[in-house]
């Protein structure tokens, strides 16, 4: 009996669907985190993440967003667009707000087209010199998609080039957040 395909079968990574890539990858290349301490309020940097339009400030990557259809705020369900360079390279995805606590959670999924990209979170935590904030990724790709990621964004290794974008992101956002507290 032949096995019939679909978008969802062919992008998957859920082992239960079909066929998926059975590379070296580990867990380590499927998640990354990066936690930095800030001297400013959890609030006031849950404000900072959640401005999408103002993401270019920080990221090395993301050059900022925008809010598609009827969304003008970071709410659940709340659909952007993020626009993305590197060297000559540019492209751009969608996302959709999938949490969204003020002062403790902002969370979106990452979609190019069918396909999903990854998730990305950020938690804030209160200390008692201001916040702990951790930024994860979470790469959703499949085999085919993390070849055609190679080519738009010139990136092979996705997990690594992260980390070092996630840890210059945080080191930005708190130059920023600190020289206005």
């Amino acid at each position: 009996m032949a096995q019939t395909w679909s978008w969802r079968w062919l992008y998957s990574t859920d082992p239960t669907i079909g066929w998926q890539s059975r590379s070296m990858a580990t867990q380590a290349d499927k998640q990354v985190t990066v936690t930095r301490d800030i001297a400013a309020s959890p609030e006031q940097l849950w404000s900072m993440v959640s401005d999408i339009t103002r993401m270019g400030e920080w990221s090395p990557e993301n050059v900022g967003g925008e809010w598609l259809g009827d969304a003008t705020a970071p709410t659940m369900g709340a659909k952007f667009r993020g626009s993305n360079e590197r060297g000559k390279k540019k492209w751009k995805t969608e996302a959709t707000v999938t949490e969204a606590d003020a002062g403790r959670v902002f969370a979106f999924a990452v979609s190019a087209g069918p396909v999903d990209v990854a998730e990305w979170r950020y938690t804030f935590e209160p200390t008692a010199a201001g916040c702990h904030v951790t930024e994860t990724w979470i790469d959703k790709r499949g085999a085919i998609p993390k070849v055609l990621g190679k080519f738009i964004s010139g990136v092979g290794d996705r997990a690594t080039h992260n980390r070092e974008g996630m840890e210059t992101t945080l080191e930005r956002l708190a130059a920023v957040a600190e020289a206005t507290t």
